[in-house]
């Protein structure tokens, strides 16, 4: 018995010590907190609250259901949305192949239409839906996009900030980031426009941990200079599903896989 309380306790100082090593790459940072925010498990499934807020208070939801697999841990993905409300959005459903090599492929179907649109990769910053999260915020942005550069440690973040590879892609200058340095999820990222204005603020507002995962429950996108905000509140967080590859397709748009999509059993 006492040479288990000796294994437990050595496993457990083991513990607090990786957690409080100090990083000083802000690549490896980085790549940590991608692995962190991006790729919990083989697979997920979730579904999402949003609520948009404009200047004035005025508000719209919306609500769906996120599928995601990684082909690659810390590499390629795939991720399908499906929306269930409001009844002017029911049925649409957004296509991800994230690659780390070359653009993103993404499709729209707009079932009103029954239409697959094709979204290139310069639409990757814009709205996603009428809300203040872009299609990019949805997947993720290549940690390669950017170049990275710790500019504060405390006792609770690295602090880093990113500069565009290819400034005229994207609408920012830079932005900075606050990442968590227990679970390395960012918590904060302000966005900065040429003009040198702190134009765009996503926040963690929720974290839980999930089948193991530090995992974000809430989260909110602000826009500082017209005003208003969109919250996402993530509900009925699963991860390895054991999702197949071939639900990841433009066969699905159409074609909804209803046995993932649906909530899982308690």
């Amino acid at each position: 018995m006492r040479k288990r309380y000796l294994l437990i306790g050595l496993a457990l100082a083991g513990s607090v010590a990786a957690a409080a090593e100090l990083l000083t790459n802000a690549d490896d940072i980085v790549a940590r907190a991608n692995l962190a925010a991006y790729y919990g498990g083989a697979d997920g499934r979730s579904e999402v609250r949003m609520i948009i807020s404009d200047a004035q208070g005025r508000q719209q939801r919306r609500q769906f259901t996120v599928l995601r697999r990684d082909v690659e841990d810390g590499g390629d993905q795939q991720f399908l949305v499906m929306f269930s409300q409001p009844s002017d959005v029911r049925g649409t459903m957004f296509l991800v192949d994230k690659h780390m090599d070359r653009d993103d492929d993404r499709w729209l179907y707009l079932p009103g239409l029954d239409l697959v649109k094709r979204i290139s990769a310069g639409d990757k910053r814009t709205s996603f839906v009428g809300a203040h999260y872009f299609y990019e915020d949805i997947s993720g942005r290549r940690p390669s996009d950017d170049s990275h550069e710790l500019i504060d440690t405390t006792d609770e973040y690295y602090q880093l900030r990113h500069t565009p590879k290819q400034p005229a892609s994207v609408e920012f200058a830079s932005y900075v980031t606050w990442i968590d340095r227990e679970t390395f999820l960012p918590m904060k990222i302000e966005y900065t426009n040429e003009g040198g204005d702190i134009y765009r603020l996503v926040s963690v507002l929720g974290v839980e941990v999930i089948d193991g995962h530090p995992t974000v429950t809430t989260s909110r996108v602000s826009d500082l200079l017209a005003g208003g905000q969109t919250d996402m509140q993530f509900r009925y967080i699963k991860y390895d599903i054991g999702m197949p590859a071939g639900i990841f397709s433009e066969r699905s748009l159409r074609n909804p896989p209803r046995e993932w999509l649906k909530r899982p059993a308690k």
